[in-house]
C-alpha cells in the first residue's frame, strides 16, 4: 500500500488534483479490465515527470508507466503501487520543416493527421495505431510494413535519476517490437521525427486506403490491445493459431477474434484471468501442434 507521505509528496510535485488513489484502471486500458492501482499519477510537464521518477526510483516504490493503454493488460486484482500516466498533458504536437516534435502524451493518429496536414510523408502506417507516442518508441511500433525506427530522429528521456536526456536512433537500439526503453529503466517525455515532403491528398489517400484495409481484416467493434501475440521468425502468429484450430475458441468471455486470430478479444464480461487462460491455452496448443513457442506482444501487470 502507498502511505500517506507518499501521497503528499507526489501531490506536492504534480498538484494534488493529479494524484488519484485507488484509481481503477480498466477505463484506462483498450481491453477494458483489471483492478485498480493503489495510486495514479498524472505528471503536467517533463520537470514534473523527472521528479516523480527521481523520487519513485530512490524510494524503491513499485511504478508502472501507462499511456493508452493499448497494449497493456491489468490483472484483475489491479496494480500494486503507482501508476505513471503519461496522458494529454505531455502531448503536444510541433511541426517544423520536415520534422514532428510530439510529446510522448500525444496519440499516434493525431501525429500522422498533424503529418498529413503539412505535406510529411512517413508516418501513414500509424494512422491507424491507437496507442501513444510514447509507447509506440518504447516498443517500436509497427504495421503494414512501417515502424517507428523509421523516422525516429531522437528521443527525449528521463533517467531513473530524473536527468532528462537525448536518445539518438542508434542509442535506442530498435528491433522488432522492442527499444532500449523495454530494457532499461527511463522514461520517454517526447519524440523528434524526420519526414519526407509529399502531396497531401495522396497522404491522406494512403491513410484512408490503410485504414480500411484495418477495419475489414481485425475486430476493431470488441475490445483487445490489438495482436496479443509477436511474429515468430518465419511465421505468422495469427495463421499458427488459426491452423490450430482455435478460430472462435473461447474462455470465460475472452475469445480468439473470428475475423483475425491474431487478436484475443474482450466479447463482453470478460475478466483479465479469462484473458490470460487464454494467451496460456492458445501458447500449449500452438506449441504442441507446430513446435513454435509464442511470445506476448502485450504487457501484463499486477500479481
Amino acid at each position: 500500500m502507498i502511505g500517506e507521505n507518499t501521497l503528499e509528496t507526489l501531490s506536492g510535485y504534480v498538484g494534488k488534483e493529479h494524484v488519484h488513489p485507488g484509481e481503477p484502471l480498466a477505463p484506462r486500458t483498450s481491453f477494458r479490465l483489471g483492478g485498480p492501482c493503489d495510486v495514479l499519477v498524472e505528471p503536467q510537464d517533463e520537470e514534473q515527470l523527472a521528479r516523480v521518477m527521481r523520487y519513485l526510483n530512490l524510494a524503491t516504490i513499485p511504478f508502472f508507466v501507462l499511456g493508452n493503454g493499448s497494449n497493456t493488460l491489468v490483472r484483475d486484482v489491479g496494480y500494486e503501487g503507482v501508476v505513471v500516466h503519461i496522458g494529454p498533458a505531455l502531448g503536444q504536437i510541433e511541426v517544423e520543416g520536415t520534422r514532428i516534435t510530439a510529446g510522448a502524451g500525444a496519440m499516434l493518429s493525431q501525429v500522422a493527421a498533424a503529418a498529413a496536414r503539412a505535406g510529411l510523408s512517413g508516418l501513414e502506417f500509424a494512422s491507424g495505431i491507437p496507442g501513444s507516442v510514447g509507447g509506440a518508441v518504447v516498443m517500436n511500433a509497427g504495421a503494414y510494413g512501417g515502424e517507428m525506427c523509421q523516422v525516429v530522429e531522437c528521443v527525449r528521456v528521463v533517467s531513473p535519476e530524473g536527468e532528462l536526456l537525448e536518445f539518438d536512433r542508434d542509442t535506442m537500439e530498435f528491433g522488432y517490437r522492442k527499444s532500449i526503453l523495454r530494457a532499461r529503466p527511463y522514461t520517454a517525455c517526447s519524440v523528434r521525427m524526420n519526414l519526407t515532403p509529399g502531396d497531401p491528398e495522396e497522404i491522406r489517400g494512403k491513410m484512408e486506403e490503410l485504414n480500411r484495409q484495418r477495419r475489414e481484416k481485425q475486430p476493431l467493434e470488441y475490445p483487445s490491445a490489438g495482436s496479443t501475440f509477436k511474429r515468430p521468425e518465419g511465421y505468422f502468429a495469427g495463421k499458427l493459431i488459426m491452423d490450430a484450430g482455435l478460430r472462435g475458441f473461447q474462455i470465460g468471455g475472452a475469445r480468439v477474434s473470428d475475423k483475425h486470430c491474431g487478436f484475443l478479444i474482450n466479447a463482453g464480461n470478460a475478466t483479465a484471468a479469462d484473458v490470460i487462460d487464454l494467451m496460456d491455452e492458445v501458447r500449449e496448443r500452438v506449441k504442441r501442434k507446430f513446435g513454435v513457442k509464442l511470445e506476448p506482444e502485450i504487457v501484463i501487470i499486477g500479481k
